[in-house]
């Protein structure tokens, strides 16, 4: 038999190879990870995820205290200013300490950290830096990198893309954000409540694609009385940078006359591509398919037996808790054992204010695969929205005409992420609007309007 230097080596360090890594070694394998930033944790805990929401969670706590809101129950604010250095101070305060501690997690576990950048000689073989290494299994964990549109050159000081809008050192006057997906919603709320003008320009008739279409319309309807100028069914057709200002250049993506929007700054948040430059996969022989992805087969094998792949590299959504969950099961796979992901159920949240989140079929697919069921509740029913004065939203199910089986879940409130959770473990269970209503929720509680829309399914829900 071959000797390798390592039994799993994992390219990449965010939260699918940090946690593949981590349950490898756990399951008695010896383990590296390849890194070549100066910290672990890749693009979500170092800029995505995590800070992008100390920020979401700051700009909330500033509007609340700035907007009088808290008056109605008796919090009196008076003079309330902005920091916006401490800010971004406690930001990478949360940051360092969470990527400080996958560091510690590597060093419990007996994880070695290969610092560098990996491309492979062979299946087999890989150099990271300067040194070479041999691995008997290789797991492609590089996550993914934010993609541009043609012709624009992203500065990060005017047009920035979701990195530099982590870091704008002041508030612009106004923001143009290009495109309205989860990135673009969420980072544009931020400045918003932060007092900057956000306009959105989004190619399709809605925002958020892929949600739910109720969820959609609702959604926008709350943004735009919270103060975004949406501009859906638009294209961009330029952008000009003069200085410290840009000109972003419009029409209607069905062609027409014109426009010139002008902006202190331009966030271009318009998708994400799998970052696979420099790996040499040619040597190690891994196929993409035509996406651009790498293939991997139900156990996250490529076709190349001791490569494989997970992540948003891989097919799926662009989640880091999907990837998250592909890391335990790719280790475990590797190791002899089970690894499985239900797909099927990865709930999506987007953490505006209020949250959206869902997790399976949308009303609209489900419709077109088989007869179904719809039960609605309304936040504006629930008592503890009511004393809260957070009604905005609601919770809908979507269920199987015939078997009653929930098929997906939708929701709209300031909970909505934590929420979700609950959908997705009654559908991981095969569980049945049926289950779900009967199942005894605690009062008073947002999660009551999912115990109501269960009960609406049936058309039996009790306080509306």
């Amino acid at each position: 038999m071959a000797e390798y230097d390592y039994d799993v080596l994992v390219i990449g360090a965010g939260p699918g190879g940090y946690v593949a890594a981590i349950r490898a070694a756990q399951l008695g394998l010896r383990t590296a990870c390849a890194e070549a930033r100066e910290t672990l944790g890749g693009t979500c805990l170092n800029v995505g995820c995590i800070p992008s929401k100390a920020l979401l969670h700051a700009s909330e706590l500033y509007q609340e205290a700035a907007s009088g809101h808290l008056t109605k129950f008796g919090v009196e604010f008076s003079g309330v200013t902005l920091n916006l250095d401490q800010m971004h101070a406690e930001k990478a305060k949360a940051v360092k300490e969470l990527t400080g501690g996958i560091e510690f997690l590597f060093k419990k576990n007996k994880v070695t950290w290969l610092k560098g950048r990996a491309a492979f000689q062979d299946a087999n073989t890989l150099t990271i830096g300067d040194r070479t290494v041999t691995a008997e299994n290789v797991v492609i964990a590089t996550g993914s990198s934010v993609t541009s549109l043609q012709g624009l050159e992203i500065d990060q000081k005017v047009v920035v893309d979701s990195t530099g809008a982590l870091a704008l050192p002041e508030v612009p006057e106004h923001l143009v954000v290009i495109g309205g997906g989860v990135i673009g919603m969420e980072l544009g709320s931020v400045w918003r409540r932060l007092g900057a003008k956000v306009t959105v320009v989004e190619y399709l008739d809605q925002i958020l694609p892929g949600f739910d279409e109720e969820v959609r319309r609702e959604s926008a309807k709350i943004f735009k009385k919270q103060g975004f100028e949406l501009r859906t069914s638009t294209k961009v057709t330029g952008v000009t940078v003069e200085g410290d200002r840009a000109a972003v250049r419009i029409e209607p993506a069905a062609g027409g006359e014109g426009e010139t929007l002008q902006a202190d700054a331009v966030l271009v948040a318009v998708g994400r591509r799998p970052n696979l430059d420099g790996l040499n996969l040619e040597a190690a022989g891994v196929q993409l398919n035509e996406r651009g992805q790498v293939g991997i087969d139900h156990d996250f094998r490529t076709n190349v037996a001791n490569v494989w792949a997970i992540g948003d590299v891989a097919p799926g959504l662009m989640l880091a808790h999907k990837a998250e969950d592909e890391g335990v099961a790719v280790a475990e796979n590797i190791a002899g054992h089970t690894g499985i992901v239900n797909h099927d159920v990865i709930p999506s949240v987007v953490y505006t204010n209020p949250e959206i989140a869902g997790v399976g079929l949308s009303e609209e697919v489900a419709a077109a695969r088989t007869e179904i069921k719809v039960g609605k509740f309304p936040f504006a029913a629930n008592s503890r929205a009511k004393t809260n004065r957070d009604t905005d939203g609601f919770v809908k199910i979507i269920a199987d005409a015939k078997s009653d089986r929930v098929l997906g879940v939708w929701i709209v409130s300031s909970l909505a992420g934590t929420m979700i959770a609950q959908a997705a473990q009654a559908m991981e269970f095969g569980a049945t609007s049926e289950d779900i209503a009967l199942t005894c929720h605690a009062h008073p509680t947002h999660s009551e309007a999912m115990k109501e829309a269960a009960m609406a399914v049936q058309g039996k829900a009790i306080h509306i």
